[in-house]
């Protein structure tokens, strides 16, 4: 199974980093360090997941991929 793509970037208005997963509405976190929104993002992951699945709502499949991995 393939897993959800998660975006990392600098943000200079926040001053850190900031992780998110485009497949899972609004899943997102802030690190000061890359490593740090990371982790921040996976467990925001497994949070947006189980709360999905215990509300009953969709769960998506993982089909985001950035136009690059589209070109090759």
């Amino acid at each position: 199974m393939k897993d959800y793509h998660i975006n990392l970037f600098y943000s200079e208005e926040d001053e850190g980093y900031i992780a998110d997963i485009p497949d899972l509405k609004f899943c997102c976190a802030f690190g000061m360090t890359p490593q740090e929104a990371l982790e921040e993002v996976l467990k925001a992951k497994v949070a947006w997941l189980e709360t999905a699945h215990n509300s009953g709502k969709p769960i998506p499949k993982p089909t985001y991929r950035p136009l690059i991995y589209k070109v090759a």
